[in-house]
């Protein structure tokens, strides 16, 4: 118990990092929140729940493919933010990077690479 409770202070802090030094800096926040720290901790936790190698490896693995199809959303909401609000831009960003991964998912099904 203590083990998942220590989990997620270590988890939850990182993100409040990231959110703190981004009301300072828009450019380090920006750099922090780029950096894979959830993958990085996430594969840290699953080599620490002796989790096998492969596992690990395919988490890794689907990351990068899961991550290109959300990319476009922090482009298209500063824009949208700026237009119709906060709650607004979140939602037709997620919305749209929903309809941008089922595309990409159907594109790279045809390499044989099945994320659905």
């Amino acid at each position: 118990m203590h083990y998942i409770v220590l989990k997620y202070l270590i988890t939850a802090g990182v993100v409040v990092l990231v959110s703190e030094v981004a009301k300072r800096s828009d450019r380090l926040g920006g750099l922090l929140a780029a950096l894979p720290l959830v993958t990085i901790l996430s594969l840290i936790w699953l080599y620490a729940e002796w989790q096998p190698a492969i596992k690990i490896a395919n988490h890794a693995y689907y990351t990068f493919w899961y991550v290109l199809p959300t990319l476009p959303m922090f482009l298209i909401f500063p824009s949208l933010f700026s237009k119709y609000g906060f709650w607004t831009a979140i939602a037709i960003s997620g919305l749209f990077t929903l309809i941008l991964f089922a595309i990409y998912a159907m594109i790279l099904k045809e390499f044989d690479i099945n994320l659905l």
